[in-house]
């Protein structure tokens, strides 16, 4: 199917295939390293933090290196992850031997969101290329510190906002961009609810689990089993909630079709409701989050508005959503869309590869674009740059929800304007042995 091949209602394309510890720092200045392999070259893939999505995004990646270091704090995991890999590589529980590893040319983090920022940091100062699983950061001063140090490595750093290799969404985000909705009123993202749950019981740690590893820089708590693995979205210490976790995809979609990916929005306001259940999921049960941008589009998002992003202008509006474009007046879409060859949002997006569109089309063409990045030392689709707006953005939100009241931001800066209490939200205490330093 050419790409202006689309029905009138929709855009439809099916897809083409359908542990941790503290960082510390390490010399970058390996020419070998630096050096861009050749197309045939394969690289030594590791890969930190394997319950799901660190598993998920290296079986793409294994068309492109050899896993030979894998690293989980959960013995059973990690056993699990080497087994599927074909039994070679080498289980680590402490991150740091997986970097010291000479063959360990890229490294890929699917960890819980409170250790992205610490693995990424002490794997680019290891001298390695990362594919860091989405929300970048847990808060906004880890951002900045991530942002500082990508930057003076010079490694490639790829986010999983796979989104952004959606020919679909993409498609959505370059109709927007190129101006067929006139002037742009607002974006309203759905995000979905966050589950409730508690009091949970704690009790001893399961023993292939190191407990104290696994909460890093979190406070140190008593083992509780849906504080961890994949539940651990749900609580504050370690994560964000559905405004980060999704979010992190659709607000991201929201910025880059609006053309505010490198800045942010100088208004926020919320209106959240909090569970007060001991030991149990204390994210917002109910929110709405409102954000104002410089030339005056708003950004709307909630755990009640339809999931996706909803574009709107002066002259319809568009709304994309897993593997689908709905619009009004059509003809904006169907009757003439946006040639491929005139997508403008990045330069370096590898538009040669298929058009793909669903999770395992995504992550075929994400990872693929991250490691074609390796090669040529360009910059990836989901750069950290934008990718640190898109998180300021999940944490923004929440911020807002626990204050309650407006706010102003400066996203020059990256500070809250005249608010203290505000501004002591933009980072969290981390636990004395696990700081994150630069």
């Amino acid at each position: 199917m050419k790409p202006n091949q689309f029905s009138r209602r929709s855009f439809l394309l099916s897809s083409a295939a359908s542990g941790a510890m503290i960082p510390y720092c390490f010399s970058s200045d390996s020419a070998a390293q630096s050096l861009p392999k050749s197309k045939n070259d394969r690289f030594g893939i590791g890969t930190i933090g394997m319950r799901y999505q660190g598993t998920v995004n290296t079986d793409h990646a294994v068309a492109f290196g050899d896993v030979v270091a894998i690293c989980d704090v959960d013995r059973e995991i990690g056993d699990k992850a080497v087994e599927h890999f074909g039994g070679k590589a080498t289980l680590y529980e402490d991150y740091r031997k997986l970097l010291e590893r000479p063959d360990v040319d890229v490294v890929f983090i699917g960890a819980p969101d409170h250790w992205h920022t610490a693995m990424a940091i002490a794997a680019c100062q290891a001298g390695k290329d990362v594919y860091c699983e989405k929300p970048l950061t847990l808060t906004v001063d880890e951002g900045r510190l991530l942002v500082r140090v990508v930057r003076e490595t010079g490694r490639v750093l790829q986010v999983g906002s796979r989104y952004r290799s959606d020919h679909i969404e993409r498609l959505a985000c370059e109709t927007v961009a190129a101006g067929r909705l006139g002037r742009l009123k607002r974006a309203v993202v759905g995000v979905g609810k966050n589950p409730t749950g508690g009091p949970f019981a704690t009790e001893d740690p399961p023993p292939h689990l190191n407990w104290d590893l696994w909460l890093g820089q979190a406070p140190l708590v008593p083992f509780t089993k849906e504080r961890c693995h994949f539940t651990f979205r749900w609580w504050y210490e370690y994560a964000g909630g559905k405004m980060a976790d999704i979010g992190a995809h659709f607000l991201d979609l929201a910025q880059w079709g609006l053309g505010v990916q490198h800045t942010g929005p100088v208004e926020i306001e919320a209106n959240a409701r909090f569970p007060s259940v001991e030991n149990g999921y204390n994210v917002a049960t109910e929110f709405e989050v409102r954000m104002k941008y410089a030339g005056g589009v708003e950004l709307l998002t909630g755990d009640s508005l339809p999931g996706g992003v909803r574009f709107e202008g002066e002259l319809g509006w568009l709304h994309g959503r897993k593997g689908e474009i709905n619009g009004q007046p059509f003809d904006l879409l169907s009757d003439a869309p946006i040639p491929r060859d005139q997508y403008r949002l990045y330069a370096h997006d590898n538009l040669d590869r298929p058009l793909r569109t669903g999770k395992p089309g995504q992550l075929d063409n994400h990872v693929g674009n991250f490691f074609d990045c390796v090669r040529s030392r360009q910059t990836p689709l989901s750069d950290i740059a934008s990718q640190n707006r898109a998180a300021n953005l999940c944490h923004l939100g929440n911020i807002a929800q626990r204050l309650g009241r407006k706010l102003r931001w400066d996203p020059v800066q990256e500070r809250f304007v005249d608010d203290e209490e505000a501004n002591r939200l933009l980072s969290r205490p981390q636990r004395k042995g696990y700081e994150i330093h630069v």
